[in-house]
């Protein structure tokens, strides 16, 4: 079966038994993807080893069939660090959105090591995650979504799992440290797993905090694709991809009580400390708000007043409300249902002559439209060298249009 891709596909990732790298190239391949452009794209990475192969197969996981990829490679002597990678992806053949977003994936891989390890993220090496299998399920991953045409991908919850795990730095509990540090920095939801053992990998926790938005859109179903896991468990060992269109509620006959994709939560204030707005930001973008604005506004009785303004997820509406309730002097708060239209997220580090910059990158139809620097890396590397975020702001974007925008076009 040839994959279709169309430039408005989204996808969902229904993770039910955790999330590992091979076990999305299954879902791929089930969805659609074939195995020799897989194959393909491993072959536009001009690895230095050449006895590897990828196979995949139909297999059953209790009662449900799925597509277990199977990729092999030889055993390396020595480890690779995150420039190792950057390189070998950077001079490969493929799209510049795929290099983006696979850099992005090791970027946060070796983010999460250097935390977990207390050391700098240019002297991590990789092990399990550096060898050249865990290089083909994350390039492989990216070049999927990228030939199915996904905009837009989501995800559900992750169950985590428990118990220990044998690594290349000994005994590991389960979550893996890495895995836990992914997670929290992506703010990633997790729920009760079906049993013991490692469900979501370092690597599978990667890809789905970089390219994934943890929540459930509204969308019409076209195809599934099922990945299977290596092992046999006591349920079904798989994760499923949903791809689709992306709906509103108005456009589904008979789902006028749908859940919104979004909400926009609104309360007027005219009673309030100043002082309390900047910690009740804070506790709101904490509680699972996308964004959050104060808007100045004059009142009854001619007083000055503020509108605060939430948007925020469907299902995140009654934490949200209550958080106002609770930490403002409101009486009531209104709810709007909203609909976005939005451009497609991704993100990369790029090189500059003060150091390496995060940007994100906003894609149109797949194609990098622009690029916005990490204000953050913006100002750190300014102190650092003396001259102003904004400096260092420009030969970011310089970079990115150098390395990335450019190409592409």
């Amino acid at each position: 079966m040839s994959a279709s891709a169309s430039t408005n596909t989204i996808g969902y990732l229904d993770l039910p038994s955790g999330v590992s790298g091979d076990m999305l190239l299954g879902c791929l391949v089930d969805a659609g993807w074939p195995v020799d452009d897989l194959i393909a794209t491993v072959r536009a990475l001009h690895l230095p080893a050449e006895n590897w192969s990828i196979t995949a197969e139909r297999v059953m996981r209790g009662p449900l069939a799925a597509t277990l990829v199977h990729v092999t490679a030889p055993e390396e002597s020595h480890h690779r660090h995150l420039s190792d990678i950057q390189s070998i992806i950077a001079a490969s053949d493929l799209p510049a959105t795929v290099q983006a977003r696979a850099i992005d994936v090791f970027t946060r891989l070796a983010a999460a090591e250097a935390a977990v390890h207390g050391v700098d993220v240019k002297s991590i090496h990789f092990h399990e995650v550096g060898a050249l299998d865990a290089i083909i399920d994350i390039v492989g991953v990216c070049a999927g979504l990228h030939a199915l045409g996904v905009t837009q991908l989501y995800a559900g919850a992750l169950p985590l799992g428990s118990g220990w795990v044998n690594s290349a730095h000994g005994k590991l509990p389960v979550p893996a440290p890495a895995t836990l540090a992914l997670l929290a920095a992506a703010g990633a939801p997790s729920r009760p797993a079906p049993g013991p053992g490692e469900l979501v990998t370092p690597t599978g926790a990667a890809l789905v905090c970089a390219l994934a938005e943890f929540r459930q859109p509204a969308m019409s179903l076209r195809r599934i694709g099922y990945g299977a896991g290596q092992k046999q468990f006591d349920w079904p060992n798989v994760a499923r991809l949903w791809l689709g269109e992306a709906t509103t509620a108005a456009e589904q006959p008979g789902t006028s009580d749908m859940l919104p994709a979004m909400v926009e939560l609104e309360t007027n204030l005219d009673d309030m400390n100043p002082e309390h707005y900047g910690p009740l930001v804070e506790h709101l973008l904490a509680a699972g708000a996308a964004d959050v604005w104060l808007t100045p506004v004059q009142m009854k009785k001619g007083r000055p007043g503020i509108v605060v303004s939430v948007l925020a997820a469907a299902e995140r509406e009654a934490a949200l409300a209550r958080l106002l309730l609770e930490e403002t002097t409101t009486l009531g708060v209104r709810v709007h249902v909203v609909h976005r239209h939005e451009a497609e997220r991704s993100f990369a580090t790029v090189e500059t002559v003060y150091g390496p910059v995060r940007v994100k990158l906003k894609l149109i139809d797949g194609t990098v439209n622009g690029a916005k620097p990490e204000h953050d890396d913006c100002v750190r590397l300014g102190h650092a060298h003396q001259v102003s975020p904004r400096q260092v702001e420009m030969a970011a974007i310089a970079a990115a249009y150098a390395t990335i925008i450019a190409p592409a076009g």
